[in-house]
Order: structure tokens, then C-alpha cells, then sequence
């Protein structure tokens, strides 16, 4: 790999953390009329740690998965349409608690919003445990050269435990934001995160060898004992 190939990735990924940070504070910010809204400086503060340490974790020891990280492009109708939908859904759902801080719709008690952000960074957590064991963990559904099935970590408790970091942080945010309302537009997005995993499990149980052995032995994609 050339020098030049090796910097696109973390340019990249740096561009996107660089830009994406106040773009979400903005849907925070905006909808609250307020910087005045500690809960979302310490949402923002915890979502800047652990991605900048995972940032790090790759560049040094991953650099590889790093560029399967910041690749677009996905191919599969399907797929495209449920990255679409989600991207819309990502919006309302910042959205929301921010409206519920200006206009007071629920009330919740500072202990509670501190446990949410503790879960919220729990489920960052098990989001570096799947890259750690998962090189192969593309933004994009596809099989990759020397791919093989994963059953160690996470993935011998679910299928998915990506989308499951994600279903976790989504629901924990609203609450980390102090508000209650906020949690209902997840219903949806949980769903699309679903329909998304199932849809992936069609190529890899056609296209990767193992997999559905694997799915024999690990019966649940996203939660144990729910589905």
C-alpha cells in the first residue's frame, strides 16, 4: 500500500470526526436555543472519547479495517434504501431533545441522566470489543478476499453485535439528553437497524462459508434470548 493510499483512510476519518462533531451539536444546540444544555456538552464529550480512541486503536493497529470503516458506496438496493431511511431517522432523533429542553415537555433527574451516559459509554465499549475481533467489520455489506466467519467476543453471545452497540447508545441518548420523549422516535430506527441485519444475513449465509453453521450454533442476531 502506498503512503499516499495509507493517509486517504485517516484524512478521511478525521475530515468526517472534524466535521460531524459540531454538525450534531448543532442539532442539539439549535432546536434547544441554548448552549446553555450540559447534557449535550457531556453527551458530546463522551462521544468524542471513544471515537477518538478507537480512531487511534486503528491507525495504529488496524489500519486496514480503518479504511473498511470510512469506505461508502454500498451496493445492494436494499441496503441503500435502509441506510437512507436511518440517516433520516439519526436526524429526528437528535432532534427531539432538544425541543424537549426548550420547551420543557419531561423532566428527568440528574442521576438518571448520568447512568444513561454511563450506559451510553458501556455501549461504546462493546462497539471497540466487535472491532478488536472483527477486522472485517466494513461499513458496507460485502465479502471480503480471506474473510472469515467470527464467533469469539460478542459475536458468540449475537450475530450483530455492531448493530447492538447501536440499538444500545440510540436509547440511552434521549435519556443522556434529559428527555423522555426523545426515547419514542428510536422505536423506528430499531427496526430499520433489523430489517438491516436481517437483509445482510442473506448475502453472508450465500457468499461466506460458515456462516450458516454459525447461525446454527449462535441462534440470536441482536439481543439473546429476544431475536
Amino acid at each position: 500500500m502506498s503512503k499516499e493510499s495509507s493517509l486517504k483512510p485517516i484524512l478521511t476519518a478525521t475530515l468526517r470526526l472534524v466535521i460531524g462533531m459540531p454538525v450534531i451539536g448543532l442539532l442539539f444546540f439549535w432546536p434547544a436555543g441554548t448552549f446553555n444544555y450540559w447534557q449535550a456538552w457531556l453527551w458530546l464529550a463522551i462521544l468524542f472519547l471513544p471515537l477518538m480512541g478507537m480512531f487511534l486503536y486503528l491507525i495504529k493497529r488496524d489500519p486496514a479495517l480503518l479504511e473498511r470503516r470510512v469506505r461508502t458506496g454500498e451496493t445492494r438496493p436494499e441496503q441503500r434504501r435502509i441506510i437512507a431511511l436511518s440517516s433520516l431517522y439519526l436526524i429526528f432523533i437528535f432532534l427531539v431533545p432538544g425541543f424537549d429542553k426548550r420547551f420543557g415537555w419531561s423532566s428527568v433527574p440528574v442521576w438518571l441522566i448520568l447512568l444513561a451516559d454511563v450506559f451510553v459509554l458501556a455501549a461504546f465499549l462493546l462497539n471497540f470489543l466487535v472491532i478488536r475481533v472483527n477486522s472485517y467489520a466494513s461499513r458496507v455489506v460485502e465479502i471480503q478476499e480471506g474473510q472469515k466467519v467470527i464467533t469469539t467476543g460478542p459475536y458468540a453471545l449475537v450475530r450483530h453485535p455492531m448493530y447492538t452497540s447501536i440499538i444500545l447508545i440510540m436509547l440511552a441518548t434521549p435519556i443522556a439528553l434529559g428527555s423522555t420523549w426523545g426515547v419514542l422516535p428510536n422505536i423506528p430506527f430499531i427496526f430499520l437497524l433489523a430489517a438491516r441485519a436481517k437483509n445482510e444475513e442473506e448475502l453472508l449465509v450465500d457468499e461466506l462459508t460458515g456462516y450458516r453453521e454459525y447461525m446454527q450454533k449462535t441462534r440470536y442476531r441482536l439481543f439473546p434470548g429476544i431475536w
